[in-house]
């Protein structure tokens, strides 16, 4: 039986031997592990206290090489959920929820992580006359790590009522005026900033007939259905 202890001794040390340091919830889980080159790996804990009068909170998820990845909470220390975040590559990822106190929507958020490794991206060019016909496609080189990507919405603080929404792609606000609503994307070609070139609206058919028919007339009249002099 002593050797069996001895056994089990040197194996949970030389598992725990990897890391640098590391701490033991009351559950028996090894948390805030830290390995040999000084990265946080596994899950996590935070735990940030009140000060000048910012709210402290805590904050639960995991590490992949020092950097956050997957699905972090964020809880008051009431135990109250007030965020739920996605990470990758260390930088947000993905739709993003802040709570007030009650649980309701304050603010959500929707971002796209850079590849450190790989900064670029394809996109499709829409026709400026068809929103829903691509055009061609259009390697672009993402600047920063983290940008903002998708629908944005905010909310009243009280009555959880929706009061805004912000389309964003790759961290440009896309305008919401009628028009302007379905201008292309500014996209990248050598290294330079291009402009998508817009092409002038045709005329409907009826109108070109019409143009075609009054040509070299001096004067078309119109019938309105009007009586009287």
């Amino acid at each position: 039986m002593r050797y069996i202890f001895f056994l089990l001794l040197g194996l949970s040390t030389q598992a725990f031997g990897q890391w640098k340091s590391y701490s033991i919830s009351v559950n028996g889980d090894t948390l805030n592990r830290v390995d040999q080159k000084g990265r946080e790996q596994g899950p996590w804990v935070i735990k940030v206290a009140s000060l000048r009068g910012e709210r402290g909170y805590e904050e639960q998820g995991y590490f992949l090489n020092g950097k956050r990845t997957g699905k972090w909470t964020r809880f008051s220390l009431d135990g109250d959920v007030i965020a739920m975040e996605n990470y990758r590559w260390g930088q947000k990822d993905g739709r993003c929820i802040y709570l007030n106190n009650m649980g309701e929507p304050i603010r959500e958020e929707s971002w796209r992580a850079v590849n450190p490794d790989n900064p670029y991206d394809t996109v499709n060019v829409y026709d400026v006359n068809d929103p829903n016909r691509v055009v061609g496609r259009q390697v672009i080189k993402l600047e920063g790590s983290s940008l903002k990507h998708g629908t944005w919405k905010y909310y009243d603080t009280f009555s959880g009522k929706l009061e805004a929404t912000e389309k964003w792609e790759f961290d440009k606000l896309k305008p919401t005026g009628d028009s302007d609503d379905l201008a292309p994307l500014a996209v990248t070609e050598g290294g330079e900033k291009k402009e998508v070139e817009k092409k002038p609206v045709p005329k409907p058919k009826q109108v070109v007939e019409f143009d075609k028919l009054k040509k070299g007339k001096k004067k078309i009249v119109v019938r309105d259905g009007s009586t009287g002099g």
